[in-house]
C-alpha cells in the first residue's frame, strides 16, 4: 500500500513539472509565432528567432530532464524519511494490537532505526499499561457483579427506554419475577400504577424517590434514583429493593407490646385504687377491710410479678443476663420441682407421675434458668388441667439430647394458636388466664432462656384433649 503511495507521489510530481514546463514552452512558442508574423520576410530576424526557438526547446528538454531527476530524488527522500518509518510504525501498531511484541527489522539507517525503536518501546509500554488497566477494570467489574449477586437487597437497572439492563437474584425473589419481564412497566405496573419511569428520570427533584409496596405477604421499600452520563444527561434509573417485612412486624409488635403492658398494669392499678378509695371513704367492718386488703395485696403481687417478668425479658433482649453454666443432673432437678408442686396437685385431686430413666447423662447449662423453665411448664400443666386430670412427666435421653416431656389432659390449645404462644402477652383465653394470675410472659421467658442454652422447646396440643411439651437440652459429651 505504501509503495503505491510512493509511486503516486513521484508520478504526480513529474506530471506537475511536465505541465508547468509544457505550458511555459507553449506560451513561448506562441510569442515567437506572433513575432514571426510581425516581421514577415526579414531573413536575419527569422534566423535569430529560429535560433532562439531551438535554444528554447533545448532548454525545455534540459529542464524536463533535470525536473525528472529532482522528482526521483524527492520521491526517494520521501520514501526513506517518511513512508518507510510510517510503514514500520504501522506494522508495529498492528503487531501490538494483536498482543505481540514488535521486533525492529534490520535497516541501514541507524538514526531511523533508533527512532523506530523509541516508538516501539513507547507502544510496548502503552500495550503493557493498557493490559494492566483492562485487567483492573475487569477485576473491579467482577467484584461489583459478585457484590450485587449476593446482596440481600434487590437491584434493578433500566435504560432510558425502560428496558432492563441489570438485575440480581434478590430482585427476582423479592418481586417474584419469572424472567419474562423485560421492561419497567411490566414489573411495576402490577405492583403500583403510580410508579412512573419518566417522573423518576426527569422529575427526580419534585417526586418521591421512595415507595412502600406490598408484594404477597412481603412489605418492600423501593428506592429510585436516576443515573446520568458525563454530560449530565439522564441515561436511565436504578431501583434498590429492601425487604422491610420484619421491620414492619417489629414495629407492630412494639406498639402492641406497649399497649399490652399498659393494659396489664392498668388492670391491677385500677383494682388497687378502687379498693383503697373504698377503705378510705367508707367505714368498713373488720372482715370487709381485711377482704379488701387481701385483694389489694393480690393485685400488687400480680403487678410486681408482671414488672419482674418485664425486667427479665428486657435483660435477655439487651443480653445483660450473666448466666453461669454448670454441670447438673436433670432428673434430680425435675424431681425436686415436681415435689414442690405436690400441694397444688393434691389440692386439685390430679393424678401426676414423674419418670426418670437411669441412663440420662448430666447436662451443662444455666441451672437457675432451666429450673425456671421447668417450673413454668409444670405450673401451666397443673393450672390448665381440670380436677382429677392426669399429668405425666418423663426425663430421658435421645441421640445427644436430654429431654423433659410434660403431658397433661388439660384444656389444650387450638392448632392455629400453637405458634403464637411464645409471643409476649399472648394468651389463648385472656380472661381465664388473667383470672388464674398469668402474665402472658412465662413461655416468652422460657423460650429466651432455652435459646441462650442452645436448647429447644416444642409444643403439641389439641383443643379439649391436652398438651404435650418437650424440652431438649444438649447433654454433656
Amino acid at each position: 500500500m505504501l509503495k503505491s503511495v510512493q509511486i503516486k507521489i513521484v508520478v504526480i510530481f513529474m506530471i506537475i513539472g511536465v505541465l508547468m514546463i509544457g505550458v511555459q514552452g507553449i506560451l513561448f512558442s506562441v510569442e515567437l509565432n506572433q513575432l514571426q508574423g510581425a516581421i514577415n520576410n526579414n531573413g536575419d530576424i527569422l534566423q535569430i528567432i529560429e535560433n532562439v526557438s531551438f535554444k528554447t526547446k533545448a532548454l525545455t528538454g534540459i529542464l524536463l530532464i533535470i525536473y525528472t531527476l529532482i522528482s526521483i530524488l524527492v520521491g526517494a527522500f520521501v520514501t526513506k524519511m517518511i513512508i518507510n518509518p510510517i510503514a514500520r510504525l504501522t506494522e508495529s501498531a498492528e503487531m501490538v494490537a494483536k498482543g505481540g511484541k514488535y521486533q525492529v527489522k534490520q535497516v541501514e539507517d541507524k538514526k531511523s532505526k533508533t527512532e523506530v525503536d523509541d516508538l516501539t518501546k513507547a507502544f510496548n509500554m502503552m500495550h503493557t499499561e493498557l493490559n494492566e488497566n483492562l485487567k483492573e477494570v475487569s477485576r473491579q467489574k467482577k467484584q461489583i457483579e459478585t457484590i450485587l449477586l449476593h446482596m440481600n437487597d434487590g437491584i434493578l437497572a433500566f435504560d432510558i427506554e425502560g428496558n432492563i439492563i441489570h438485575k440480581n437474584n434478590a430482585a427476582n425473589q423479592l418481586l417474584g419475577l419469572t424472567g419474562k419481564e423485560v421492561t419497567f412497566s411490566e414489573i411495576f405496573d402490577k405492583i403500583d400504577s403510580n410508579i412512573n419511569l419518566e417522573k423518576i428520570i426527569y422529575l427526580e427533584d419534585w417526586t418521591s424517590t421512595e415507595e412502600k409496596v406490598s408484594v404477597g405477604e412481603k412489605t418492600l421499600n423501593l428506592f429510585f434514583a436516576a443515573f446520568k452520563d458525563e454530560a449530565d444527561r439522564p441515561e436511565g434509573a436504578i431501583v434498590v429493593i429492601q425487604d422491610i417485612t420484619e421491620h414492619i412486624k417489629l414495629d407492630s409488635m412494639r406498639t402492641e407490646f406497649v399497649a399490652d403492658v399498659s393494659h396489664e398494669l392498668k388492670t391491677p392499678i385500677t383494682s388497687i385504687l378502687g379498693y383503697a378509695d373504698t377503705l378510705l371513704e367508707d367505714e368498713c367492718d373488720e372482715n370487709t377491710s381485711k377482704k379488701f386488703l387481701q385483694r389489694i395485696s393480690t393485685q400488687a403481687n400480680r403487678m410486681s410479678e408482671l414488672v419482674s417478668d418485664l425486667l427479665t425479658l428486657s435483660r435477655y433482649d439487651a443480653d445483660m443476663i450473666n448466666s453461669r453454666k454448670e454441670e447438673f443432673d436433670l432428673g434430680d432437678l425435675v424431681k425436686s420441682i415436681y415435689d414442690s408442686f405436690s400441694f397444688e396437685i393434691d389440692k386439685k385431686n390430679q393424678k401426676a407421675e414423674c419418670f426418670v430413666t437411669a441412663d440420662v447423662p448430666h447436662v451443662v447449662a444455666d441451672k437457675a434458668g432451666i429450673e425456671r423453665v421447668v417450673t413454668n411448664i409444670l405450673s401451666n400443666a397443673i393450672k390448665y388441667t381440670p380436677e382429677k386430670g392426669e399429668i405425666k412427666i418423663y426425663v430421658g435421653f435421645v441421640y445427644n439430647d436430654a429431654y423433659i416431656k410434660v403431658i397433661d389432659t388439660g384444656i389444650g390449645i387450638p392448632q392455629e394458636d400453637i405458634e403464637k404462644v411464645f409471643e409476649r402477652f399472648y394468651r389463648v383465653d385472656k380472661a381465664r388466664t388473667r383470672e388464674m394470675g398469668g402474665t402472658g410472659l412465662g413461655l416468652s421467658i422460657a423460650k429466651e432462656i432455652l435459646d441462650k442454652n442452645n436448647s429447644k422447646i416444642d409444643i403439641k396440643s389439641e383443643l379439649g384433649k391436652g398438651t404435650e411439651v418437650v424440652i431438649r437440652i444438649p447433654a454433656k459429651k
